[in-house]
C-alpha cells in the first residue's frame, strides 16, 4: 500500500507469542523465521529488544501517523494456590518462554500442570519431551476442557496422564494434595471432601493469560473492557489513529484470528490515512447445505497428513503433524465446494433458456441481462455452490 512500516518488539527475536508461546513441535521455528524474513524483504523494519513503555511518547518521538497494537497475551493470569514455602510453583507462560532461551526450565521428573486449556496441554507435552512424567489436573470433565480434543488425545498418546474433576487443595515440597470434584444437578463441579496425595517436583499453573497494557496509560479515549481494548469494525480503538487486534481485543485468541485482524487493520489504516471511508466488511448470508447441489462434485476423501512416530514425539521437538506437499495442497484446494462463491463452472450459462447470462471473461464471473431474464430460476436451481439468489423484483 506504499506506507513505511516499523515493528517494535521487546523480545530478542520477532514472532511474539508464536515464538514464545507455541511449542516447536506445533510450529517449527524454521517455518516462522522464513515467514518473518519474507515480511522483512517487503521493506518492513524490525526493531527488536525495544520495549514500548509509553505509547504516546513513542508515537511523538517516531513521528508515526498510525499505530497497530498487536501485544500478545504474555502475562500469566494470577491465581491463589495454597502452597508451602518449599513448593516449586511456576506459570505456564514462563515455562514456554524459557524453552526459547539457552537454559531449559528446571521442572524435575514429576510435573503437575493445573489447567485444561491448550496452554496446559502444551506445557504437559513439553515436559514429556524433557523427560518428565507430566500429570494434568483439571476441575471439570474432559468434554468441558477448553483445549482442543485432538490435542488432548495426542497428549494421552504421548504418555501424559490426566486427572479430570480434580483441583489442587495444597502444594508442598515434593507433593500436592488433590481434592476430587463431582458434578451437581446443573453440571457444575463441586468439592467432595475426598483428597489424595500425589508426588510432584513442580507445579505449573496454566489458568489463563492476560495482556500487559501498562504502556497505554495516558492515552485518551482508549476504552478497555475486561482487560481488552474495545475496537470498532475497522479495528480502530476509540482513539483516532490507534488500531488493535489479536489477543488485545475481545474474541478468540489464536494465530488465525490474529492474522485476520492484522489484514483488516492494514486496510483500515490505509483508508484512514488517505481520508477515505473505512472499508465496510461485506456481509453475505451463509450458503447452507440446502443451497448446494452436491451431485455436481466428485467424491474426494480428505487427505491424511503424515504424523511423527510416537517414540520421536516423546523425545524430540520435531513437528508432530506434518505439512502438506504442493501436490496434496492443490488436491485439498480442489476439494473446496466454494460455498456461496461463484467459481465459473458455466452451469448457469449453459442452462439459461433465454440467453440472459453473459460471460465477462476469466475471473470476472457473469452478468445477467434483465431485459432477457424472465425469472424462471433455473440458473439458481442448477448452481452447484449456491452463489445465485432469487430476490423479488422491486417496481
Amino acid at each position: 500500500m506504499g506506507h513505511e512500516v516499523c515493528v517494535r518488539d521487546g523480545a530478542k527475536a520477532a514472532g511474539g507469542m508464536m515464538r514464545y508461546g507455541i511449542p516447536k513441535y506445533r510450529l517449527p521455528r524454521e517455518v516462522l523465521d522464513k515467514e518473518i524474513a519474507r515480511i522483512a524483504e517487503l521493506g518492513v523494519k524490525f526493531e527488536l529488544s525495544r520495549e514500548v513503555t509509553d505509547l504516546a511518547a513513542e508515537m511523538k518521538e517516531g513521528g508515526f501517523d498510525a499505530v497497530f497494537l498487536g501485544v500478545g497475551a504474555s502475562l500469566a493470569r494470577r491465581a491463589y494456590i495454597p502452597a508451602g514455602d518449599a513448593a516449586h510453583v511456576l506459570d505456564a507462560v514462563t515455562v514456554l518462554r524459557s524453552m526459547e532461551g539457552e537454559e531449559q526450565p528446571l521442572l524435575g521428573r514429576r510435573v503437575v500442570v493445573y489447567g485444561g486449556g491448550n496452554t496446559a496441554i502444551d506445557v504437559a507435552r513439553t515436559a514429556k519431551r524433557l523427560g518428565a512424567e507430566p500429570l494434568v489436573v483439571y476441575r471439570r470433565t474432559r468434554e468441558r476442557a477448553p483445549a482442543h480434543q485432538f490435542e488432548i488425545e495426542e497428549a494421552i498418546e504421548e504418555g501424559v496422564h490426566m486427572k479430570w474433576l480434580s483441583t489442587i487443595a495444597h502444594a508442598d515440597e515434593g507433593e500436592i494434595r488433590i481434592e476430587k470434584m463431582k458434578l451437581d444437578e446443573s453440571g457444575r463441579p463441586v468439592p467432595t471432601g475426598e483428597f489424595e496425595t500425589v508426588s510432584a517436583d513442580s507445579v505449573v499453573l496454566a489458568l489463563g493469560q492476560e495482556t500487559n497494557l501498562k504502556f497505554l496509560e495516558g492515552i485518551d479515549d482508549l476504552q478497555m473492557e475486561n482487560g481488552s481494548a474495545v475496537v470498532d469494525g475497522s479495528m480502530m480503538t476509540g482513539c483516532p489513529g490507534i488500531f488493535a487486534g489479536g489477543d488485545m481485543v475481545p474474541g478468540e485468541r489464536n494465530v488465525t484470528v490474529a492474522i485476520g485482524h492484522g489484514k483488516r487493520a492494514a486496510r483500515s489504516i490505509d483508508a484512514w490515512l488517505a481520508g477515505r471511508p473505512m472499508p465496510a466488511a461485506e456481509e453475505r448470508q451463509p450458503a447452507t447445505f440446502g443451497c448446494l447441489n452436491t451431485w455436481y462434485y466428485a467424491d474426494a476423501p480428505k487427505s491424511v497428513r503424515p504424523q511423527l512416530d510416537l517414540v520421536r514425539r516423546q523425545t524430540t521437538f520435531d513437528e508432530v503433524v506434518q505439512g502438506l506437499t504442493e501436490q496434496t495442497a492443490l488436491f485439498e484446494a480442489r476439494r473446496c465446494m466454494s460455498c456461496g462463491n461463484c467459481f465459473e463452472c458455466d452451469n448457469c450459462y449453459g442452462v439459461c433458456p433465454d440467453n440472459a447470462i453473459i460471460k465477462l471473461g476469466p475471473g470476472k464471473k457473469f452478468r445477467i441481462n434483465y431485459e432477457y431474464c424472465k425469472g424462471c430460476g433455473i440458473c439458481a436451481n442448477e448452481c452447484p455452490c449456491g452463489a445465485i439468489d432469487m430476490v423479488p423484483e422491486s417496481i
